[in-house]
């Protein structure tokens, strides 16, 4: 029985050292086709794509896991594979990079290299190959963010960056030492995570151009509207250093009309609307959105029975939307906006009409006359801007309801029923 156990110890031995021996010739293997492949990349070329397939089958061997030159052969075919892959594209931009994360799986590889490391001359081939590795990275990065994958763009761009940090932790020369190209890096990868979908990883680029004083508009806004949530006091800080150092910025103002039309701080917009307008004047969605702000502060007043100041914010609400009509005649959302200004104002009356319909005296017979000829006259003249709306916008569920309540009103049953049936047909009920 000992001797027995004693053969198996010997043949489990002997297979190791097979597997052992086998990724070392695979290894050798592999670098040698690289060496070749560099005498003349044109012509042997497949000897890359041949070391490529070397490399990575050494890798199910354990004993490659634990091999930091075989990190760093890696980490060399992937760099030559990124070259490659980028001079195709500086030759041909239509051409369509086919392995877009070698540059990362080169970088990678030489990390691994660095932390497995048992020789200065392991250390000094990783930071050899990661010095060439971070122009690679930031080739890619430039491609990817060209075609506006920014979430890819984010990888090659904040991995140019860890390169750079290795490449300082060991005292190595980098291209990110040039502090203008540091900062368009920075900039560059904040820019990527913030146009991704992940928005909050471009914090920490933007808070470090911010922090050295070396921070573009874009930074300012990105850092607002990431902040203004969490933090409103930091928020508004970043907004009014950003306005402060680039007062023609319109991204800022914007960022801050947004912002404060979310909140509903609408007394504080309208004077915000009107320097964008004056910045952009043919911008037809400033002039609508300052109609919609002075139509709810009409709104507002008239809940509280505001009535003479609720008509000025009325109409100053339809003078702007009869501006961006002005620039814009089949503009949808300002020739629906102005019926609804009347239709609404109508609306806020049948409330107090309501009060009334029980009051049967002569006063109070007159009043609910008075007030009810004042509504239906109201919702008349919202009726030919719902029917523009209409033309301008067949389908649109709001219009056809406008229509539906006025021409019921109206007693006009058989076209009240016809925009009912519309409804139905576009699946919106009743």
């Amino acid at each position: 029985m000992k001797q027995f156990f004693l053969s198996a110890l010997l043949i489990l031995v002997s297979l190791s050292i097979v597997e052992a021996q086998e990724y070392k010739k695979q290894l050798k293997n592999a670098n040698k086709s690289l060496g070749k492949y560099y005498l003349d990349p044109v012509a042997n070329k497949a000897l890359l794509t041949e070391a490529t397939a070397s490399i990575d089958q050494i890798f199910t061997a354990a004993d490659a896991q634990a091999d930091p030159e075989a990190w760093n052969s890696k980490g060399q075919i992937y760099n030559e594979i990124a070259r490659t892959e980028i001079n195709k594209k500086v030759v041909d931009p239509a051409y369509v990079i086919t392995a877009p994360d070698a540059s990362l799986i080169a970088y990678d590889a030489f990390q691994k290299a660095i932390s497995l490391s048992t020789k200065k001359s392991h250390t000094k081939d990783a930071l050899a190959g990661i010095k060439e590795n971070e122009e690679h990275l930031n080739n890619v990065g430039i491609f990817q963010f060209q075609a506006q994958d920014y979430n890819n763009a984010f990888k090659s761009f904040s991995t140019t960056i860890k390169a750079y940090e290795t490449l300082k932790a060991n005292g190595e020369a980098s291209r990110l030492d040039d502090v203008v190209v540091n900062n368009d890096q920075t900039f560059y990868t904040g820019v990527c995570a913030y146009f991704g979908d992940n928005k909050e990883a471009s914090i920490p680029y933007f808070e470090k151009l911010y922090a050295a004083g070396k921070a573009q508009p874009l930074v300012y806004e990105g850092l607002f509207n990431l902040t203004a949530e969490k933090d409103e006091a930091k928020a508004m800080t970043y907004l009014s250093e950003g306005r402060a150092a680039n007062p023609d910025d319109n991204g800022l103002l914007f960022a801050e009309i947004n912002y404060y039309l979310k909140v509903g701080k609408l007394d504080l917009l309208t004077d915000k609307l009107k320097a964008a307008i004056a910045k952009e004047p043919d911008n037809i969605s400033v002039y609508t959105t300052l109609g919609n702000v002075y139509d709810q502060l009409n709104q507002k007043e008239r809940t509280a029975g505001n009535i003479e100041k609720a008509d000025e914010y009325f109409t100053l609400a339809f003078e702007k939307y009869a501006e961006a009509l002005a620039k814009d005649p089949k503009n949808f959302d300002a020739t629906y906006s102005q019926g609804a200004l009347y239709y609404n104002k109508a609306a806020s009356m049948t409330s107090k009409l309501n009060e009334l319909s029980n009051d049967y005296s002569s006063a109070g017979t007159k009043k609910y006359n008075a007030i009810k000829a004042e509504m239906d006259g109201y919702f008349k003249q919202a009726l030919p801007f719902f029917l523009k709306a209409e033309e301008l916008s067949p389908k649109d569920l709001n219009t056809m309801v406008a229509l539906k309540e006025i021409y019921a009103r109206e007693g006009q049953l058989e076209k009240s029923a016809e925009y009912k049936a519309k409804m139905e047909a576009a699946g919106g009920g009743q």
